[in-house]
């Protein structure tokens, strides 16, 4: 292949640097060496400089195409165990006879009958299998995003509300936690709901006129808030909102209200005859 790629390169540059029609004593050969491009006869053993001038250097050109290209074969081939003793790795395949590690062996970590590398070290701490997961997401944020008129402050803030904002994330595990990082930027009243709320966002919040209410959900009835459209998909019904467990009774103030509401609910004031809102039982 390399042979008559040159052959063509040589082609290639005579044509280039050939003014006119070669003579006709001259006899275009092919040879295996790219030095050796012309044989002429005897009697014209040398060439009129107008018809041959002086060679004036290679032509840029490739020696690779797509006819040459081949697949990246690895070096060295797997080895097939038990196909015959001219390989090495026939009848045992390597294994020798008998005993354990002939058959089948012994599971990943096994050390012959002593304890093993992951019984012999110390355990360190624990998983709580009760921990909750709390997105968090500063007043600053929530107040750039009023100013941008992407979210109305005139209406209930919900959780549903800062995901479709983007003031979180999408990956909202348990709820989300108010924070009170940027809390002098808020200056008119807002109403929000979220899961947790630290003590200087909601001094904020009701500083300025507003309220934070702490609404329980469980998992499903989360999804249910977040992603209503999922429940419409599957043909079923929204759930229930769920109470919360006793041990959460004293850090929420309400049941999560399912669809995302839209308006808040008043606190009880004492000495007012309003009607309070639904108690946790």
């Amino acid at each position: 292949m390399l042979r008559k790629r040159l052959s063509v390169l040589s082609t290639s540059i005579i044509r280039s640097s050939v003014w006119g029609k070669p003579s006709p004593t001259c006899q275009l050969v092919q040879f295996p060496h790219p030095s050796k491009l012309l044989q002429c006869s005897k009697s014209h053993a040398t060439l009129n400089s107008k018809v041959l001038p002086e060679f004036q250097g290679f032509r840029a050109y490739s020696l690779l195409a797509l006819n040459d290209l081949r697949d990246n074969v690895p070096r060295k081939q797997k080895t097939r165990k038990g196909r015959g003793i001219g390989s090495g790795k026939g009848k045992t395949a390597g294994r020798g006879h008998k005993g354990q590690r002939a058959r089948k062996g012994s599971k990943l970590g096994f050390e012959g009958g002593q304890t093993p590398l992951r019984r012999r070290m110390p355990k360190r701490g624990f998983k709580n299998p009760f921990s909750l997961t709390f997105q968090p997401v500063g007043l600053g944020k929530i107040a750039w995003l009023i100013n941008a008129g992407k979210i109305d402050s005139s209406e209930l803030i919900t959780m549903k509300t800062l995901k479709d904002t983007g003031a979180i994330g999408k990956q909202i595990k348990d709820g989300v936690r108010l924070m009170g990082r940027g809390a002098e930027q808020i200056k008119w009243p807002i109403h929000l709901e979220v899961s947790r709320v630290t003590v200087r966002a909601k001094e904020a919040v009701e500083a300025a006129g507003g309220s934070v209410r702490r609404v329980y959900y469980n998992k499903l009835g989360l999804r249910a808030l977040l992603k209503p459209e999922w429940f419409e998909k599957k043909g079923r019904l929204l759930p229930k909102a769920a109470r919360p467990p006793p041990k959460l009774k004293d850090k929420v103030d309400s049941i999560g209200r399912l669809p995302a509401p839209t308006k808040p609910i008043p606190f009880l004031v004492e000495g007012s005859n309003d009607v309070p809102p639904p108690q946790l039982s």
